[in-house]
């Protein structure tokens, strides 16, 4: 069986708190948000699309970020640390994110033990915003 790219949360939360929620559980583990997509406001934009309300949030650890970009500046081709947050209805909202620790197994990054050692606690802490969301 391959390892999900993603820890996925489902929330009893409309958009906008799902949003602050995972805001919130993110920053308990020392992450931020750098960037905000709203997808649904972009393909309007763009294309004049519908789409549901969906976000891609840009989480970062700076301390993190610093060890593995003091180590390996292609790195910066993986942060920040993309997390979803998109409506499934009015009353509820589905939270992914990104398991730092699968993506890190790609090319030249998978035998780092530098690397390897920042995707570990990237994704302990993440996992464990993933778990408080669960209890939210």
């Amino acid at each position: 069986m391959s390892q999900s790219i993603a820890f996925e949360v489902t929330l009893s939360a409309p958009y906008d708190k799902a949003i602050e929620k995972t805001t919130d559980a993110l920053k308990t583990e020392g992450f931020g948000i750098l960037t905000r997509i709203d997808v649904k406001q972009t393909l309007k934009e763009k294309i004049n699309a519908d789409f549901r309300p969906y976000a891609i949030l840009g989480a970062c650890n700076p301390p993190l970020a610093h060890r593995a970009l003091s180590h390996d500046g292609h790195v910066g081709l993986m942060l920040p640390c993309n997390v979803t947050v998109e409506a499934k209805d009015d009353k509820t909202s589905i939270v992914r994110i990104g398991d730092p620790d699968a993506f890190l197994k790609v090319g030249e990054f998978a035998n780092d033990p530098v690397l390897q050692g920042v995707a570990k606690e990237a994704r302990e802490r993440l996992a464990r915003a993933a778990d408080a969301l669960k209890r939210a």
